[in-house]
């Protein structure tokens, strides 16, 4: 496969996708509408040749089957993305994730080409069985909660995916992402280790939502493209479902104080009530961890970053914004 399309191309993980498609001298189509992604994420590989950005919405039909035309493989990360943004723009999220992955899935499958769907952790809901196999039941919170629709339209995009799978016989493979990291990713949108690391770096307050007992898993941005890219030469991944992060599981608040120390901050750790950041309509899990012995079983997984590197690269990057240069001098 030499020709690619990635939705969403310009965010954080797109664009380190469409990196390293550029680096392996693969021809790389981005479509991007630019409301969470942005051009600077590409400036390493902007004006190389294999490159061409497409500045538009997934909800453009004619354009969307246009570019699948032109390539042997869609690799589909475009949604509307992060707790702070589906709370502000339910409308948006479930509009722009529901009818961008049909168009996706649609034109695949006319068009007979693979595709690879991002899902996420977050249609594990509020399960409390950890941790969380791909064949668990999702457990979803009310409907008056807001917080709870992303969780839905993924959940959505993936009986599409296999519906497509099934009537169509479209080469189709979902993934759940956990929480991924690294340098580049922003904060506005309610990324955890970003926000402790700027809020650190700055002498800001760290605050933690709530009491700072709920786990998470962190995993690089780069063992994430590198799985991607193993998953999609395997014949058996294709109508399957696999989580991909990292299991090694550490509380909240202990993230902010082992970001406190590795930044060397003075900024003091603040607790504070969700919804005077969210409004009403939020809900938070206690713990989010996937199993990965599927994945493990398939490519032979194993994240090269621990959790301290993560930390290092996203301090080492952040060190570098212009913002940050007046708390260094």
């Amino acid at each position: 496969m030499d020709n690619f399309l990635i939705t969403g191309g310009c965010g954080f993980i797109g664009s380190y996708l469409a990196e390293e498609l550029v680096k392996q001298n693969k021809k790389v189509f981005v479509i991007d509408d630019l409301s969470t992604g942005s051009l600077k994420n590409l400036s390493n590989i902007i004006n190389h040749k294999n490159l061409n950005i497409f500045i538009d919405t997934i909800l453009n039909q004619h354009l969307i089957e246009q570019l699948i035309k032109k390539v042997d493989f869609v690799f589909h990360l475009a949604a509307v993305v992060g707790v702070k943004k589906v709370m502000e723009s339910p409308i948006d999220s479930i509009i722009v994730n529901i009818e961008g992955t049909k168009n996706i899935l649609k034109f695949c499958a006319k068009h007979r080409k693979k595709v690879l769907i991002t899902s996420t952790s977050e249609v594990y809901g509020k399960n409390v069985n950890v941790p969380f196999s791909e064949s668990a039941d999702i457990v979803i919170g009310s409907t008056k909660k807001k917080r709870w629709s992303y969780a839905c339209t993924k959940a959505i995009d993936e009986f599409l995916s296999f519906a497509f799978y099934e009537e169509y016989g479209l080469s189709v493979i979902i993934v759940r992402l956990f929480n991924t990291v690294g340098a580049r990713q922003t904060e506005r949108y309610g990324m955890v280790i970003p926000r402790f690391t700027k809020q650190a770096l700055s002498g800001n307050p760290i605050t933690i939502f709530g009491n700072g007992e709920q786990t998470r898993c962190f995993i690089h941005v780069k063992d994430v493209i590198s799985t991607l890219l193993k998953l999609i030469d395997k014949d058996e991944s294709y109508g399957d479902i696999f989580n991909i992060g990292s299991d090694e599981e550490i509380k909240i608040k202990d993230l902010a104080f082992l970001i406190k120390e590795i930044t060397k901050s003075n900024s003091e750790i603040k607790f504070v009530d969700p919804e005077e950041v969210y409004n009403k309509g939020f809900e938070d899990m206690a713990r989010r961890i996937p199993d990965l012995s599927k994945l493990r079983k398939t490519i032979d997984f194993q994240p090269c970053y621990t959790i301290k590197d993560i930390i290092i690269d996203v301090v080492e990057y952040y060190k570098k914004q212009s913002d940050l240069l007046p708390y260094f001098c």
